[in-house]
C-alpha cells in the first residue's frame, strides 16, 4: 500500500495553508495533486500522523491558490495543530537552508545535493554544506528568597518579560555561555547553573538549551543595546511572560510549580 504524502510548501519563511476562522490546515493529498504548483526539489522531512512529510519552496511570483494563504509559523501557533506546527518547523529551516546553498560560499561553483545524506557539496573545490543549526542557552535566575530576574527585549510584545537568552560563541561550553550572557546583558553574577532541557527553535534556525541558575552577586544593570528591561519579580507580581510552547514558558512554569504556584502566569499572545 502507498503511504499517503504530507506537503509543507513555503514562500519565503511562510507556509501554505487553508485558514478557517481560528484554525488552519495544510492541503490535503488530493488537494495538493490537484494544485499542480510550481515548487523546488522537495525534501523528505519525516512523517506526519502515518504520512510522509516533505517539504518545498514555493515560486515567490506565483499566486496563491483560491482559499489557501501563507502565514509566518509564529501566526500559526494554536492554530495549526502541534504535530504539525514542530514538524513545519524543522521543514522551514531545511527549506531555507536548501535555498540559501545553491552556490559553494568558498569557490561560488553551484553546488550538488548528495543522495546518501542531508547536505550540498561543491563540485570544484570539496567543500560540504550541511544544514546550519545555531546553539543558544537559555536561563532562569533565581534568588534565595524565590524571586525571578526576567528581561524583556524591544522587539517583545508589550508588557512581555522573559527568561535571559543568547548565542553560544565558538570556544565556549554553555555553562560558560550562560555565565556570560547573564553578565553581558544584566550585569549579575551566577552560581549553581544547572540544565533544564532543551528545545529546537525556527527563528529562524536555533537549538534552545535551557538552564537554570541562581543568583550569586551584582547589581542589575542592562546592555541597552539587548535589552529594554530587566527587574526582579516576586511570585506575586510577575509580568506578562511567553506564551506556551517556548522552552522560557516552560522554565517559568518550572519556577512557578517549585514555589506551589502553578497556572498563575499571565501568558500573552503571539502576534
Amino acid at each position: 500500500m502507498k503511504m499517503e504524502t504530507t506537503w509543507f510548501a513555503f514562500r519565503g519563511q511562510e507556509l501554505l495553508v487553508r485558514v478557517e476562522e481560528r484554525t488552519a490546515a495544510l492541503p490535503s493529498a488530493e488537494e495538493w495533486a490537484a494544485l499542480g504548483l510550481s515548487v523546488e526539489e522537495p525534501h523528505l522531512v519525516g512523517e506526519l500522523r502515518g504520512s510522509a512529510a516533505y517539504a518545498v519552496g514555493l515560486d515567490p511570483e506565483a499566486p496563491l491558490p483560491e482559499g489557501m494563504e501563507v502565514l509566518g509559523l509564529r501566526k500559526l501557533w494554536g492554530r495549526l495543530d502541534e504535530e504539525a506546527w514542530k514538524l513545519a518547523g524543522r521543514a522551514v529551516q531545511i527549506v531555507e537552508w536548501d535555498r540559501n546553498h545553491r552556490f559553494c560560499g568558498r569557490c561560488g561553483t553551484p553546488t550538488t545535493a548528495q543522495p546518501s545524506e542531508r547536505s550540498r557539496t561543491c563540485p570544484s573545490c570539496g567543500l560540504q554544506h550541511f544544514p546550519r543549526l545555531s546553539p543558544a542557552v537559555i536561563t532562569l535566575v533565581e534568588d534565595d528568597d524565590g524571586n525571578v530576574l526576567l528581561a524583556r527585549s524591544p522587539h517583545f510584545v508589550p508588557g512581555v518579560y522573559s527568561t535571559i537568552a543568547g548565542f553560544v560563541e565558538p570556544g565556549e561550553s554553555l555553562e560558560e555561555a550562560v555565565a556570560r550572557e547573564v553578565r553581558e546583558e544584566v550585569g549579575v553574577e551566577l552560581r549553581d547553573i544547572l540544565y533544564f532541557g532543551s528545545q529546537p527553535w525556527p527563528f529562524p534556525n536555533s537549538l534552545m538549551i535551557g538552564f537554570t541558575a541562581r543568583y550569586a552577586g551584582g547589581e542589575v544593570r542592562i546592555d541597552p543595546t539587548e535589552i529594554e528591561d530587566a527587574r526582579w519579580f516576586t511570585l506575586d507580581d510577575l509580568p506578562l511572560i511567553p506564551p506556551r510552547l517556548s522552552i522560557a514558558r516552560a522554565l517559568i512554569d518550572d519556577y512557578l510549580s517549585r514555589h506551589g504556584r502553578a497556572g498563575t502566569g499571565r501568558e500573552a499572545v503571539w502576534r
